[in-house]
């Protein structure tokens, strides 16, 4: 990146617009929505010097919160920034990244300019902030100067609309928030940026009907979007430690989405113990085989089968809490599930000097579970698990364990030989049940 911010004084940018606006007969795209009726901006050109970012745009809130929390600088950097260089220079640095983003089906837009140059406006406030535009901005600034050090002329001036000076920042939201609502081929928000608009809408005191009929979207996929960015920011700061770096949960829409309806029926104790599940199978998503959707049920129905296996495996005492007599005849009509202490696995999952451990066992109890429900429908599951554990067991190498381990492992080969010997006495009474039905039929 080779454009350095150099902000001109916001009363010099607001004379320049004005004079401008005064001579311009031109017009751009209308908005619509707008103060209970359309509005269609003049346009006019700028050097290229002149706009300023807009720091409160949706798109780039997730890389502003990252930046914030890695680099230590103050909650308010990007708020009270607008017109500080060092925050502009930071945001240009941020937009410039999202230009040379694209998809299979959506080309950079730095590409697209710099073949075809600027073909729509920008839109912008009388005093030059940039409220629709503003990876276009950063994009045509990085394309000023050429690699061999020249200055390409296309990109010495900017087109923009420019808003009625009395705009309310309000109506700006808005604005972006229609903008992000119209079906387009552009780069879309990231879904932290996405929930972060409807965010910012629904604290104007509107319900989230009333903000899904303005997005164009579903009243429950608002909600969804909502409780997901809750679920990610818990997981930020509760699980990890790391508030705000956003850029951590980019792959984790769809895990945060599902939480709240997977512990949605649960007391808080197992709620607590379904998302150290889900934040731990989310933390170490390259080592689940497949798509980490698959074990969505692991933290949802599955979960207190998960809990009692990863409790045998990692040895972790059970702690069923104690009710008083007065609850005798308290009824959950809700959750048939009793209520237990799980805070001996949840710390089992977090603990830095074992969790690599723990985590291996939670990820093979999570598939465990899971192939036990499948052998209420699949009379072949009981098979594949056997053939499952006896592949990992072929697989172990011992001459290399630590001697402290040792004690720990022969209590795991005895436990799995009890384990074992209950599998294969229920085999045998079956296998000589069904012996015994084929000798009478005779």
């Amino acid at each position: 990146m080779t454009y350095s911010i150099k902000i001109k004084p916001r009363s010099e940018r607001e004379a320049m617009i004005a004079k401008r606006l005064e001579a311009s007969d031109e017009f751009g795209e209308t908005i619509y929505e707008f103060r209970s009726g359309s509005h269609t901006p003049k346009v006019i050109s700028l050097p290229i010097d002149v706009p300023v970012y807009r720091m409160e745009n949706c798109r780039t809130f997730s890389a502003q919160q990252t930046e914030i929390a890695r680099q230590g600088r103050e909650k308010d950097f990007f708020e009270k920034g607008q017109e500080l260089t060092s925050a502009q220079q930071a945001q240009h640095n941020i937009l410039a990244k999202l230009a040379n983003q694209g998809t299979d089906s959506v080309t950079p837009i730095i590409s697209v300019l710099q073949e075809d140059g600027q073909r729509e406006s920008i839109l912008i406030t009388s005093t030059g902030t940039v409220v629709n535009g503003n990876r276009r901005l950063s994009a045509i600034r990085e394309l000023l100067s050429r690699k061999d050090g020249s200055v390409d002329e296309r990109f010495t001036h900017v087109r923009c609309s420019v808003l009625p000076s009395d705009v309310t920042r309000d109506e700006i939201d808005d604005i972006e928030a229609d903008l992000q609502a119209r079906p387009q081929t552009k780069l879309d928000y990231d879904w932290i940026g996405d929930a972060r608009l409807i965010r910012r809408q629904v604290g104007k005191n509107r319900s989230t009907k009333q903000v899904a009929d303005r997005l164009r979207r579903s009243k429950l996929d608002i909600e969804n979007v909502l409780q997901a960015l809750d679920e990610a920011d818990l997981y930020l700061s509760e699980w990890i430690d790391k508030p705000g770096e956003y850029d951590l949960v980019q792959e984790g829409q769809q895990i945060f989405g599902d939480i709240p309806k997977a512990i949605a029926k649960k007391d808080a104790n197992l709620q607590n113990a379904s998302r150290a599940i889900a934040w731990s199978i989310y933390e170490n998503r390259e080592r689940v085989s497949g798509r980490v959707y698959r074990l969505n049920s692991a933290f949802g129905k599955l979960a207190p089968k998960v809990l009692e296996i990863l409790e045998d495996q990692l040895e972790l005492p059970s702690n069923h809490d104690a009710k008083d007599d007065d609850e005798d005849f308290a009824i959950d009509i809700d959750s048939n599930e009793s209520t237990e202490d799980y805070t001996a696995i949840i710390e089992a999952l977090r603990d830095e000097t074992a969790k690599d451990e723990a985590v291996s066992t939670l990820i093979d109890a999570c598939e465990t579970a899971i192939e036990l429900a499948k052998g209420q429908q699949n009379d072949e599951a009981a098979l594949k698990a056997l053939a499952q554990i006896n592949s990992r067991i072929t697989s172990i190498d011992v001459s290399m364990a630590g001697s402290k381990t040792l004690p720990a492992m022969l209590k795991q080969i005895e436990s799995i030989r009890n384990g074992l010997n209950k599998i294969e006495a229920v085999i045998v009474e079956r296998k000589n049940k069904a012996t015994s039905g084929h000798e009478n039929e005779e």
